[in-house]
């Protein structure tokens, strides 16, 4: 137990490095995380060791540990895919030529979006507002809002609601609602029905 402790306190000891990046105050990103180019919207939460290059996360986020999003990409149509010819890629210190290469595009992942331990989301993807990613997925193309995707490559497991509710959930836009407006309609937050009713949306 003592040992778990520690390793719990070593682990939160260490930084994050973001570089271009914006985390707003009510969001939290724990340590060994790098952000390059990204950015987080309100009340998300990310745990350790993830990665984001080009990324925009939304607000109301759960992201679990050793996630990673974007890249840059290996141009498998030069001669060579190695750091040493390419610009901006500092990897290795030698340099033989500086070609340009390209980003990946930027990622977006929508609001209120779960994300597993250990999902690889390639660049350029959109994670739909909802969405839920399984542990361990590798996303290489855009998941709708509120589908639940798993797998390598990851697939549709199912919708989280019914259509008219997905159509709700979404016209209702509830991750913008002023706090006082989101705490009064958190209340039937464990009920989609009752939350759309009270917005009379349903």
């Amino acid at each position: 137990m003592i040992g778990y402790v520690i390793s719990r306190i070593l682990k939160k000891s260490r930084g994050s490095a973001l570089i271009d990046s914006a985390v707003p105050r009510s969001s939290k990103v724990e340590s060994g995380c790098t952000l390059f180019s990204s950015s987080f919207g309100e009340h998300s939460f990310c745990g350790y060791d993830c990665t984001f290059i080009k990324t925009s996360i939304g607000s109301f986020c759960s992201i679990a540990n050793n996630v990673v999003v974007g890249g840059a990409r290996h141009p498998i149509e030069y001669v060579s895919t190695s750091p040493v010819f390419l610009a901006h890629k500092e990897s290795i210190k030698k340099k033989f030529s500086r070609h340009d290469y390209r980003w990946e595009p930027n990622t977006v992942i929508g609001h209120d979006v779960w994300i597993g331990e250990g999902v690889l989301i390639k660049g350029g993807v959109t994670i739909g507002t909802g969405a839920v990613i399984g542990m361990g997925s590798v996303v290489t193309r855009d998941v709708p809002p509120y589908a639940i995707y798993a797998g390598n490559p990851a697939r549709l497991i199912r919708l989280r609601f019914s259509e008219s509710i997905v159509e709700g959930l979404l016209k209702s836009r509830w991750w913008e609602f002023s706090e006082d407006k989101l705490k009064a309609a958190a209340v039937h937050f464990n009920d989609p029905e009752a939350f759309l009713k009270s917005q009379n949306i349903v």
